[in-house]
């Protein structure tokens, strides 16, 4: 069902695509958007390591809720910092995408789990991350992408 990398020696190992996934902070989101139009999102995200799913949180509504509502399929591009090899002044980037299935997580009390993991991942401390869960807890929303597909690539960009 999905395509095998044309470019194989790129290819990154399933270990290499996880590293990214857990140590990155920031990907793009796409969605099936309003007219069928493709919706991309930069978005913070959390990766489990243990049920092997990505986590996003957001508001109740908005267009991105609405998309996931129409078509759950979806695409999560996640990149690195790159690196320059000594006297080449192309940069290398390691970048995975990870094609999956995303939807509304119902449980409230799993939604605060995701949230605090999500957290602790960005904010400088657990006392900040617990403060603002007291203030806007109840106005989160938390996505699952449960991966379906996933390829990584090294990538020169000379």
């Amino acid at each position: 069902m999905f395509r095998k990398m044309r470019r194989f020696k790129q290819q990154l190992t399933e270990e290499e695509c996880i590293s990214i996934l857990r140590n990155e902070k920031r990907g793009v989101l796409a969605v099936l958007g309003d007219e069928d139009y493709p919706y991309t999102i930069p978005i913070d995200y959390v990766y489990d390591e243990s049920g092997k799913k990505i986590y996003f949180h957001c508001a109740k509504e908005g267009h991105k809720v609405d998309a996931v509502r129409k078509h759950d399929k979806v695409s999560f591009c996640v990149y690195d910092q790159g690196f320059r090899r000594e006297g080449e002044w192309a940069l290398n980037i390691k970048s995975v995408i990870v094609f999956g299935r995303l939807h509304i997580v119902e449980d409230r009390g799993r939604t605060i789990e995701i949230a605090r993991s999500l957290g602790l991942k960005y904010h400088p401390d657990a006392a900040s991350v617990e403060e603002e869960l007291r203030k806007a807890g109840d106005r989160v929303m938390c996505l699952e992408l449960a991966p379906e597909h996933m390829t990584g690539k090294l990538v020169n960009e000379s």
